[in-house]
């Protein structure tokens, strides 16, 4: 039966179009992020002593269960093809995790419901990615992730503002609630996609090519396509739309030596690595009460004690500098990914990068506040610029290696940016306590690993990496 003939589902195009899978990757984020400013309270209302390292446990735990299940996740979804299924798993999963966490009696169940939800995140993030580049076109696949990052940005700046303002009415439950009916919603929206494969069968590809505009047309009269190949095009894109062709099925070891002996792969993981370790250094987590100032942090990290002792900040001024900085990757991210689908990942990684490292520079400067906030602000802004190309040369690498699938390589992205945000909050900290100008010495490092992931984004990334351009031209003058 062809798909003209097959009876369609009730929305099809709407529920399988790229821009319904972009949407709900914020309330993962938003999820997470909800219950963080407000954890060492309930752990001091529980009656437990240390709270600050007894948080930064909490944070290692998501972080822990992110790590630990990536590779089976990875693995599983590309195997069996399975996109929805898991997303709906991980939804219930998350949804169960936040329950636990906010009912939990003792800190070890507390702790073990942190660990299931970085299971839940996992699946999220890898199959949700994966998804959504299963689904969008090639043209356009930047600026869905650079969308789709933004959930980042989002669940970051709203979370902790409901967070803290639910618990002040509500208690720990007022967040956990919340937190609850977002998933639950999250979860309605992922029973109703429906996967490319599946609208294939109907004759609906979501992942074709746009309608070329005028210009393209334009040109497309003034050298037309003899009709016999036209006839013949068309035939094969309607066999295409049946049908995905079939994949070879790697093991575990095959797809680690393929992306093992990618360097435009290593040099990927390694920029996702330093963006994890870099987004800790200067996004402080800010616990503050509304009835009194109190600064709580996994093992303090670095940023609130620098603004502290420079300019005698208390937590909620701490939190508005850490929103101000938020709220440039709102713009920063779609705009870069609507520039990496322009002119290529190589372009606008390697250029975020190195534009990230004077704002660091001047960051060690204990100068007017008004300096301080513009630095932090365009920092960040650079910083969010780095994630849609990243995401981008994933899923490039995805294609020219055979076998790989998306949910592999976006598995090995969560394990990168998982393993460079774990724990960073403590080294931070301990360079900050042990270091003299700690606050120098944490920006001078994270000047050191950009600039290396500048050079070697330079030389690696794209199609034609831009010292291969370079090289190229030298050769052609001379």
């Amino acid at each position: 039966m062809s798909g003209e003939q097959r009876s369609k589902p009730w929305g099809l195009r709407w529920r399988s179009s790229v821009w319904y899978v972009t949407f709900g990757v914020m309330t993962d984020v938003l999820v997470y992020s909800i219950v963080i400013p407000v954890l060492p309270f309930q752990l001091e209302r529980l009656g437990y002593q240390g709270v600050s390292g007894r948080v930064g446990w909490l944070l290692f735990g998501f972080s822990a269960g992110l790590v630990l299940s990536t590779v089976p996740i990875a693995m599983f979804s590309e195997r069996y093809n399975m996109r929805t299924w898991p997303l709906i798993l991980g939804q219930v999963i998350l949804i169960g995790s936040q329950i636990m966490l906010m009912l939990a009696p003792t800190y070890w169940l507390m702790v073990l419901a942190r660990i299931i939800q970085g299971i839940s995140s996992s699946i999220i993030w890898i199959v949700g990615l994966a998804l959504l580049c299963d689904t969008a076109s090639e043209s356009i696949v930047g600026r869905q992730l650079g969308v789709a990052m933004t959930g980042l940005s989002l669940g970051s700046l709203i979370g902790p503002l409901a967070g803290g303002l639910l618990y002040h009415r509500f208690g720990f439950h007022g967040p956990g609630i919340l937190a609850v009916i977002l998933a639950a919603v999250d979860l309605v929206g992922r029973l109703l996609i429906i996967e490319r494969k599946d609208a294939l069968k109907y004759g609906v590809d979501p992942a074709a090519e746009p309608e070329p505009d005028d210009s393209e047309q334009t040109a497309q009269q003034e050298n037309p396509v003899p009709e016999t190949r036209a006839e013949d095009d068309k035939s094969a894109t309607g066999e295409r739309a049946m049908q995905l062709p079939d994949r070879p099925q790697l093991s575990l070891i095959a797809v680690v030596r393929k992306l093992a002996t990618s360097k435009r792969a290593l040099t990927v993981m390694f920029g996702s690595a330093i963006y994890g370790r870099v987004q800790t250094s200067v996004s402080p987590i800010i616990h503050a009460d509304l009835d009194r100032s109190v600064a709580y942090a996994s093992q303090e990290p670095a940023l609130p004690l620098h603004l502290q002792a420079v300019w005698n900040f208390d937590s909620s001024r701490v939190g508005l500098i850490y929103l101000g900085g938020v709220i440039p990757t709102l713009i920063s991210s779609p705009l870069s990914g609507w520039i990496t689908d322009w002119y290529g990942s190589e372009w606008t990684l390697s250029i975020s990068f190195l534009l990230i490292l004077p704002w660091f520079g001047l960051l060690t400067i204990n100068g007017p506040l008004a300096l301080f906030i513009a630095m932090f602000c365009l920092e960040n802004f650079f910083l969010a610029a780095t994630v849609p190309p990243l995401t981008t040369e994933l899923a490039a690498v995805s294609r020219m290696h055979e076998g790989i699938g998306y949910a592999h390589v976006y598995g090995a992205f969560n394990l990168s940016f998982g393993i460079g945000s774990a724990r960073t909050s403590s080294t931070l900290a301990y360079i900050y306590d042990h270091v003299r100008q700690g606050w120098a010495a944490i920006c001078y490092v994270s000047i050191g690993v950009l600039a290396m992931c500048s050079l070697l984004s330079m030389c690696f990334v794209g199609d034609k990496p831009l010292y291969s351009r370079l090289l190229i031209r030298r050769q052609s003058r001379s």
